[in-house]
């Protein structure tokens, strides 16, 4: 499979790209070469390999869920825009 001037040129419109010539041929260069990297990879041997969602093996990187205690009120709504009965104010979404 090859990418031809005319593939970059429908993707640059569907992407809003306004393009000169010279940089289709360098992006239509730029992917060709790009599809001939990739067809090299059919030339491994993946008998056996197990398929895998990441590089890492990773179980659960999540931290313990521990108990602990909350910052005070006071403090949570100095950030706060606006705050109404020691609750955070935010204007409605709905009429």
């Amino acid at each position: 499979m090859s990418i031809t001037d005319k593939d970059v040129q429908h993707v640059a419109k569907l992407a809003r790209l306004n393009l000169t010539p010279e940089e289709e041929q360098m992006f239509t260069g730029q992917l060709n070469a790009i599809l001939q990297y990739a067809e090299k990879l059919k030339e491994l041997d993946t008998e056996g390999v197990e398929p895998t969602t990441h590089v890492l093996h990773l179980s659960n990187v999540m931290r313990d869920d521990e108990v602990r205690e909350s910052l005070p009120i006071e403090k949570v709504l100095l950030n706060a825009p606006d705050e109404e009965d020691d609750q955070i104010k935010v204007p409605a979404v709905l009429e």
